[in-house]
């Protein structure tokens, strides 16, 4: 499983929108300069996380972007999986996946399962919070 750049640039938003935020809403423009990712990129990644609620937008003088909920609400199991997709380190366990002929044999299947298990629950153990110590 490889994080893509959508997944860390995600992360590296809601945690710059938790550090800057007043109650107020944060210009995208001053995001993207102090993560130093082009505003062009950014406005590929925003529109899922405002559509699946995690930030809220608004457009024109004195709009920008804020969180809708505390640092410590969001998990970063939660951020990457709406980014990547599912965090299954075998396209065996993903969800739609189609059923593996050699599942019931597979010598391997236990492992990866387990590595599954982990992965999702290191990611969902932390918390942009966590992130911004």
């Amino acid at each position: 499983m490889m994080i893509s750049t959508k997944g860390r640039y995600a992360l590296r938003v809601m945690i710059d929108l938790a550090e800057h935020t007043d109650g107020g809403y944060v210009p995208m423009r001053d995001v993207a300069q102090r993560q130093e990712i082009s505003l062009k990129y950014l406005e590929k990644i925003l529109p899922s996380l405002v559509a699946n609620g995690l930030i809220e937008g608004v457009h024109g003088k004195g709009g920008g972007y804020k969180l809708l909920r505390k640092a410590e609400e969001y998990k970063i199991g939660e951020i990457l999986r709406l980014t990547e997709g599912e965090l299954a380190p075998v396209s065996c366990l993903e969800c739609n996946a189609e059923p593996c002929q050699r599942a019931e044999e597979c010598r391997t299947r236990p492992m990866w399962d387990k590595l599954n298990v982990l992965i999702n629950d290191f990611f969902d153990s932390l918390t942009v919070a966590d992130l911004m110590k």
